[in-house]
C-alpha cells in the first residue's frame, strides 16, 4: 500500500442498521439484506439530504467489521481535492468500501476514470462496493459512460425522505435506545422548534442525553426549553 492516503473516515457508533427507521420498512428490510452480510457486489442508493444514506453506508460497514471483515466507508465530497489513485490505492482488498456523495466526482475526468478503474479492481477482487449520492446514476452529469453504464448496472435503491411524523418516530426510536422515554408530544416540540434536518435532531438528543443524566431529571417539553433556549 505504498501511496495510499490515511483517509478513512471514522463511523458513527450510532450508525447502525438496528438504529435504522425508513418510512417505508420494505426499503429498510431490502436495504439491510443487501448492505448486510454477503450482499449484492454493487449498490447504489440514492435520495436527498437526510434520507439516511450516509447511515446505511455506515452501518454495512460496522455489520462487516462485526463480522470480523475489512470495511471502509469515505465521503468523495471530502476526498475531491486528494489525488484519487492515492485515496484509493489498495482498497478493493477491504471486503467492502462505501463510498457517499459521488456526485461530488462529476466533471472531474480524473476522479471518473480512478472510480471506473477502482469498481473494475474491486469488482476482480470478489469484494463489494456501496455507492451514496443525490439521485439516480442515469442522471449524474458523468462525462465517462463506462462509468455512467456501470453504476446503472447496480442494484438501485431510492430512498424517500421524511416527514415530519417519519423524524418525530426516529426520534422517539432512537430516545428508546439511548433509555429515554420521549413522548410524542416533547418529539413534536423538538422538531417544531429547532432544525428539522436529521443530523441536528440526533445532536439535540445527545446533547438532551447528558443534560437528563447529568440532572437526573427526565426528557419534558420544559426541560428542552431550559436545555437549549427555547
Amino acid at each position: 500500500m505504498t501511496g495510499q492516503l490515511s483517509l478513512g473516515l471514522r463511523l458513527r457508533d450510532e450508525a447502525t442498521f438496528a438504529n435504522f427507521l425508513a418510512p417505508d420498512d420494505t426499503i429498510r428490510a431490502r436495504a439491510k439484506a443487501a448492505l448486510g452480510g454477503t450482499g449484492e457486489p454493487l449498490v447504489y442508493l440514492w435520495g436527498s439530504k437526510g434520507s439516511g444514506r450516509s447511515h446505511l453506508l455506515q452501518a454495512a460497514c460496522h455489520r462487516v467489521r462485526e463480522e470480523g471483515g475489512g470495511a471502509q466507508y469515505f465521503s468523495l465530497g471530502d476526498m475531491i481535492d486528494y489525488p484519487p489513485d492515492q485515496v484509493l490505492d489498495d482498497m478493493e482488498y477491504q471486503d467492502l468500501v462505501c463510498l457517499a456523495g459521488v456526485e461530488a466526482v462529476a466533471g472531474r475526468p480524473g476522479w471518473e476514470e480512478a472510480l471506473f478503474g477502482f469498481y473494475n479492481r474491486i469488482q476482480d477482487q470478489g469484494n463489494r462496493l456501496v455507492i451514496g449520492a443525490d439521485g439516480p446514476p442515469r442522471e449524474l452529469p458523468l462525462a465517462l459512460p463506462d462509468l455512467k453504464s456501470r453504476l446503472s448496472a447496480a442494484l438501485v435503491f431510492h430512498l424517500a425522505t421524511y416527514d415530519d411524523e417519519d423524524k418525530i418516530a426516529i426520534l422517539r426510536h432512537r430516545a428508546a435506545r439511548l433509555g429515554i422515554e420521549l413522548s410524542r408530544e416533547v418529539g413534536l416540540f423538538i422538531v417544531n422548534r429547532g432544525s428539522r434536518d436529521l443530523d441536528h435532531l440526533m445532536a439535540y438528543l445527545e446533547r438532551l442525553d447528558l443534560a437528563s443524566l447529568a440532572e437526573k431529571r427526565r426528557v419534558t417539553i420544559p426541560f428542552v426549553k431550559q436545555v437549549f433556549g427555547w
